[in-house]
C-alpha cells in the first residue's frame, strides 16, 4: 500500500517531439500533469529526468511549467539509476516507494523501473501516464515490469491510495485536480 510519507514520483523523459508522437500523447501528458499537481499538493517529491536534452529537447511545456525551481536530471543511460547523480538524488529523498511515469514505456521507463527494483525500492508504474510509439510496446513493458516485481496503478488509484480518506488535509484541493 502506498504511503504518502514514503513515496516519490519519477518523471521519465517526457520531452521534445517524441512526447507528441507516442500513443495517446495528449491524454498521457494530461494525466501526468494531474498526477504531478496532486503530488505537489501532497508534498510528495518529484524527480525530473531528461534523456540527452540537447538531442531530444526539453520537457514539454505543460509539464515543465510545474517544475518550479526543481532540477532536471539529465541522463544518457536508458536506466536512470545507471547515472550516479540521479541515484544519489533518489536515495537522498529517503523515500522507499516510487511512482514512475514517462516515455518510452519499453525503453527508459522499463529500464529505470528495473534499476529501482534492483536497488530494493517499491515501484508502482502509473499505467495511464506512460506511452510508447507502439501500443504493443506499452503492453509488453507493463507485463515485463509487473513480472519483475513492479505494481501497476493508475492516476486515480494511486492518488486515492496516498490520501487514504476524505478527511485528510488537501483532500478537496486534490479532488479538484483529479475531477
Amino acid at each position: 500500500m502506498l504511503q504518502k510519507e514514503n513515496c516519490g514520483l519519477i518523471v521519465v523523459d517526457i520531452q521534445g517531439t517524441l512526447a507528441r508522437i507516442v500513443q495517446n500523447s495528449d491524454l498521457y501528458i494530461q494525466n501526468t500533469r494531474k498526477l504531478i499537481q496532486c503530488c505537489q499538493l501532497l508534498d510528495i517529491p518529484v524527480v525530473w529526468l531528461e534523456q540527452n536534452s540537447k538531442g531530444l529537447g526539453p520537457t514539454v511545456p505543460e509539464l515543465a511549467e510545474l517544475m518550479g525551481e526543481a532540477t532536471v536530471n539529465e541522463k544518457f543511460h536508458f536506466n536512470g539509476l545507471f547515472e550516479e547523480p540521479i541515484k544519489e538524488v533518489i536515495k537522498a529523498t529517503g523515500k522507499s516507494q516510487w511512482l514512475v511515469v514517462g516515455i518510452e514505456a519499453h525503453i527508459c521507463v522499463y529500464q529505470t523501473v528495473l534499476g529501482l527494483l534492483n536497488e530494493k525500492f517499491e515501484v508502482d508504474v502509473v499505467s495511464d501516464c506512460i506511452s510508447s510509439r507502439l501500443q504493443s510496446n506499452v503492453e509488453l513493458a507493463l507485463t515485463k515490469m509487473r513480472d519483475s516485481g513492479a505494481s501497476i496503478t493508475s492516476v486515480e488509484m494511486c492518488v486515492f491510495e496516498l490520501m487514504k480518506n476524505a478527511r485528510m488535509d488537501r483532500f478537496r484541493d486534490v479532488l479538484s485536480v483529479i475531477k
